[in-house]
């Protein structure tokens, strides 16, 4: 053989080696450590191991829960975090306008800085961090109660206010309310005297709250209401979450007798000024009854076509457009007010007027020696103003706060708890 012919034997052969090694490692698909038992590459599961091996264990939770309608104005948009730290909240409006907010000083809890806008969207993301480091992402969208959806209470008085001895806590429901014991027990009223005090349902709209006799002078009344999420009615809930008090000022009772045609205004029962006064005249009567000043005005306009005294021609018997000192003693038109109009000699000595409760006065209302001016001057809203002996009907107790004319029992009665 010559040489070369064992080179071409040689190289065959090592080819042939070649090819068998390759077809070799081409075919071994038994090899347990290549792939797993059931036939399927491991190597996108370790990947997958090994990603959320690095994924932040900080746990993100937005109240309310993505997607919710019908959400409070006041205790919604809580962000809160677990085992981790919140490093990002930001809170928008659907229109895209920013919502102020603050993270707690510990950096587990996020919300807004004032009350949400009824009837509206929000949309709110969140980020937060691990102890490694590691951040995740939270986001949701809701939608709050929409007016038709809820309902609010109107109350009186106000906030820090100084009121009378007779003021009642007065709340008028801008819709009906059907669950009232729900509602009331949402609703709380309580004297710095301690006096018990119970609410009374006049309808639907309006519950009163008092105690059995006057508040005690100087005493300070606190009215609570907790009514955000109450049903008021179906499908009618409640959006209001806060606190009211106001002072009850000097004990001030005014007696009015039609008879004497006489005004005895008392402090802590004693008489301090008797006030010549003319009531309604016998074709128009005064209501009778304990009445509560709800109004002042130092000047205001009287038509009494407005409360059904009018003539021929529909006109009022009555239109001034400046009546001075009045203060409002019933929703139906019932005040206490100065009388410029009138002659001097008919206070104390007969009873003229359309309903009303007159005092001599001067037109303007600027002249502060009047019996009209010296009475508005020294009463306030919630002040009490007795009227007696007219030969009419005691004033109804919803007419004004008027609550003070139904016995302790009727008023009990009218609770809904």
């Amino acid at each position: 053989m010559t040489d070369g012919k064992r080179r071409r034997r040689g190289l065959a052969a090592a080819s042939a080696l070649l090819g068998g090694v390759l077809v070799l490692s081409a075919c071994s698909g038994g090899d347990d450590d290549a792939a797993g038992s059931d036939g399927k590459d491991t190597s996108q599961a370790q990947v997958d191991e090994a990603a959320a091996k690095k994924s932040s264990e900080a746990q993100i939770k937005i109240t309310p829960k993505d997607g919710s309608t019908n959400a409070s104005i006041n205790n919604s948009a809580t962000v809160t975090v677990e085992k981790g730290e919140l490093t990002e909240v930001t809170m928008t409006t659907a229109d895209g306008t920013a919502v102020e907010g603050q993270i707690s000083a510990d950096k587990k809890s996020w919300k807004p800085s004032g009350q949400l806008e009824r009837a509206t969207t929000y949309k709110l993301s969140a980020s937060a961090k691990d102890s490694e480091g590691l951040v995740a992402h939270e986001n949701a969208s809701f939608t709050t109660v929409s007016p038709s959806n809820s309902f609010i209470g109107n109350f009186t008085p106000d906030d820090g206010t100084t009121v009378g001895v007779g003021m009642p806590v007065s709340i008028n429901f801008d819709k009906a309310i059907t669950n009232k014991a729900a509602v009331q027990k949402g609703i709380e009223v309580s004297s710095s005297s301690g006096q018990e005090v119970a609410c009374h349902w006049f309808n639907a709209n309006r519950m009163d709250c008092r105690p059995e006799q006057y508040w005690q002078e100087g005493s300070t009344v606190t009215l609570k209401l907790a009514l955000d999420g109450v049903e008021g009615a179906e499908g009618v809930y409640g959006v209001q979450q806060k606190t009211v008090t106001f002072k009850i000022g000097r004990n001030q009772v005014s007696y009015v007798d039609a008879k004497t045609k006489q005004m005895k205004v008392t402090q802590n029962g004693k008489t301090i000024k008797t006030i010549p006064i003319s009531a309604g005249a016998p074709e128009n009567k005064t209501y009778e009854g304990q009445m509560v000043i709800s109004e002042k005005f130092k000047e205001t306009r009287m038509n009494g076509a407005t409360v059904g005294f009018t003539d021929d021609d529909g006109k009022g018997e009555y239109d001034i457009k400046d009546v001075p000192h009045a203060m409002r003693l019933s929703t139906s038109g019932t005040f206490i007010h100065g009388n410029y109009w009138g002659a001097k000699s008919i206070f104390g000595s007969v009873n003229t007027s359309h309903g009303c409760v007159g005092l001599a006065d001067a037109k303007g209302a600027n002249d502060p020696s009047t019996p009209g001016a010296w009475f508005y001057n020294n009463s306030i809203v919630g002040d009490v103003v007795v009227v007696q002996n007219t030969g009419d009907k005691t004033i109804a107790p919803d007419n004004g706060l008027n609550g003070w004319n139904m016995s302790w029992e009727q008023w009990k009665a009218g609770s809904a708890v």
